[in-house]
């Protein structure tokens, strides 16, 4: 639909909305400082409908301005994706463009496996939902509950996966070095995981 066609249909919405609240055009005027001539005019399609003529008139019938202009209804928000299994966890990616910061939830199994850290460019944000997360970062040793989160640089050699006592979901968000997130949680003093 073609703006011509969007300012075309404001008129005859406007009129349609004071009619059903039973508002007449004098009395949309003294609650807006429009006069009625205008009102009548923008009514009319006589007269293009202006951002300083909707505002008021939308503050006046208590509408958002979106169903005065007939915006469009936004989009499905939701991301729709498929899981991917790697390395024994299922990931749910929470973002659709690449590059930049990827978000995503993952679902690592129970099983005993021995931490292998490892290094690369980048930042990561972990936030753990259900179950406990074992994290090796660098001289630390933690194991994460849900509710915690932990956030590193990843060129610190890490590693993260089951302490063997059940299966654990959480939010993983990785982006390019320098990116920082903005929560931040201190780890717990706690002994190492068996």
């Amino acid at each position: 639909m073609s703006t011509d066609d969007v300012l075309a249909e404001v008129g005859p919405r406007l009129r349609r909305i004071r009619k059903e609240r039973e508002v007449t055009l004098a009395g949309l005027s003294e609650a807006t400082g429009i006069s009625v001539s205008t009102l009548s005019r923008l009514e009319s399609g006589l007269r293009k409908p202006s951002l300083e003529l909707l505002l008021p008139i939308a503050q006046a019938h208590q509408v958002p301005l979106d169903e005065l202009v007939g915006a469009p209804p936004v989009g499905d928000p939701r991301v729709r994706t498929e899981p991917v299994q790697r390395h024994g966890r299922t990931f749910w990616p929470l973002t659709r463009q690449p590059g930049g910061l990827q978000a995503f939830k993952v679902r690592e199994p129970r099983r005993k496996e021995e931490p292998e850290p490892r290094t690369h460019e980048g930042y990561e944000w972990l936030y753990v939902l259900s179950g406990r997360l074992r994290l090796v970062l660098g001289e630390h040793d933690v194991v994460l509950s849900p509710g915690e989160a932990a956030e590193f640089d990843t060129r610190v050699p890490h590693w993260f996966g089951s302490t063997g006592e059940g299966p654990a979901e959480f939010l993983s968000l990785f982006g390019p070095q320098g990116e920082r997130m903005h929560v931040r949680a201190r780890p717990a003093r706690r002994g190492r995981a068996e």
